[in-house]
């Protein structure tokens, strides 16, 4: 025999070989192990190759500088100019899911970072960073495996997404417990991307153009289309916020998500223990970029939903849902069911009806800062209705639970720092055309083209795309 194996799994794994002389020798065989850093509590998944020096890395994104947040100017009509008091340093890039060739996009995209810009900390979620490090000779950051994003909201100053709308949303939610969202860069590559301004192809300009903005002598400043957002909170019987049951489904993400105090060594121990709960913090809110829907699911039954408008009664809907919108998911769920195309610069909230028992209950733009209730009548005969955010289910209501809606308020401080809303960098075409900016109107968010584009807005029966 001239080959024995031999693999224990923690803490190193070695291969036991024996040779003709008899002579014993043991090697160690390294894998991807969680090694904890001296400042921190949590630790960094990293993969070391003996032949060459460690690069390959995933390290834990709690290590980074904290965020820069950039400011933002308004033009006048609407639209927002991005800067930054000094470049940023860390960038999240989300690819989209299950789709191999734009991870390698990711990774090219990555890799002209690195490159060209070295004091750039590449950030990648989890599931992504696991796939992608080996390609990349250097340095990413993400979180553990079995840890949500908690610190992203801390550390990231910049998102890109490449992906369709739903990568977006994504990138959008893990920012869903905060006020300030950092500006989120897009590239289309996916099935419709009606939010995504940049073809990939134009990745090393779109770049170029957000770093540069924080060279006080460039006047070419980025501009930036101010998405707004809802603030959903789920109340019980008796008025309680139970928002917490809107968290993860995994007990271990929602208190690691939740957490209101450092945990001792021996309470980090009891999590594995039934029974033991860490101290946690209900969030007040959750925020939404396109929309709230509330709907009967699997039911047999129409649910019976009582909406509230500022405290006054408005009706009783008997439908198979109610959703309640905001400009941008104005173009998504609600058009779908025969709700209004609203721009989104005008700060509104819609409420669309799913296949109401009524031909008299037509969908209604309201003010953003409306407050809106949906009541899960007792008249309902299925026990319990779907509450999704942004396409994702989040929890059930059952009769008698209240769903309470409102626009964000969108605040701003005289140092030019912004709160609420989620900033979107926005293409500037008309700087493709011309050098001189007084040429062509200011106007450019691309809304139009993506109605005729995209959604062929009025698109006569019969007629073939040109």
């Amino acid at each position: 025999m001239n080959l024995v194996g031999l693999c224990i799994r923690r803490p190193l794994a070695l291969t036991l070989t024996q040779s003709a002389s008899s002579t014993i020798t043991l090697t160690p065989i390294l894998t991807p192990i969680l090694t904890p850093t001296p400042t921190s509590t949590s630790f960094t998944p990293c993969r070391l190759f003996s032949s060459t020096s460690p690069r390959r890395l995933i390290r834990d994104v709690s290590s980074l500088p904290d965020r820069i947040g950039p400011s933002y100017q308004e033009t006048s009509v609407g639209l927002l100019t991005l800067h930054w008091k000094q470049p940023p340093r860390n960038i999240l890039l989300i690819p989209k899911l299950h789709a191999p060739r734009v991870v390698q996009d990711a990774a090219r995209f990555a890799q002209y970072l690195h490159d060209n810009y070295p004091d750039i900390n590449i950030v990648f979620e989890s599931r992504i960073a696991q796939r992608i490090h080996h390609d990349l000779p250097f340095p990413i950051y993400s979180t553990a495996r079995s840890d949500p994003a908690t610190q992203f909201p801390n550390k990231i100053d910049l998102v890109t997404t490449l992906g369709g709308d739903g990568t977006i949303l994504r990138a959008a939610s893990l920012f869903s417990l905060q006020s300030s969202v950092p500006p989120i860069l897009s590239f289309s590559m996916g099935t419709l991307g009606f939010l995504g301004e940049w073809k990939f192809a134009e990745f090393k300009d779109a770049w170029t153009r957000v770093y540069a903005s924080a060279t006080p002598s460039n006047p070419a400043k980025p501009k930036v289309l101010l998405r707004h957002r809802l603030k959903v909170g789920v109340f019980d019987e008796e008025g309680k916020n139970i928002n917490n049951q809107m968290m993860p489904t995994s007990t271990a993400e929602a208190h690691q998500r939740l957490r209101l105090l450092p945990l001792s060594a021996e309470q980090e121990a009891s999590l594995g223990i039934p029974g033991w709960e860490p101290p946690v913090k209900i969030p007040p809110t959750f925020h939404a970029v396109n929309e709230l829907l509330l709907h009967r699911g699997g039911q047999p039954h129409l649910a019976i939903i009582d909406v509230f408008v500022n405290n006054h009664f408005l009706t009783e809907a008997i439908c198979d849902g109610i959703l309640i919108s905001t400009p941008t998911g104005s173009t998504a769920y609600s058009l779908s069911a025969g709700g209004a195309i609203v721009h989104p610069l005008v700060g509104s909230l819609l409420i669309t009806p799913i296949c109401p028992r009524s031909l008299s209950f037509r969908p209604l733009v309201l003010p953003l800062d409306t407050k809106v209730v949906l009541r899960l009548s007792e008249k309902n005969r299925g026990r319990e209705l779907e509450v999704s955010i942004d396409g994702k289910r989040r929890t059930g209501a059952s009769p008698g639970m209240e769903i309470r809606v409102q626009g964000e308020t969108i605040t701003k401080t005289e140092d030019g720092t912004w709160s609420g809303g989620v900033p979107c960098v926005i293409r500037d075409l008309h700087k493709d055309k011309a050098q001189d900016d007084d040429e062509y109107d200011d106007d450019d968010d691309g809304w139009v083209g993506g109605l005729n584009g995209l959604l062929k807005f009025n698109y006569p029966f019969g007629k073939e795309s040109s």
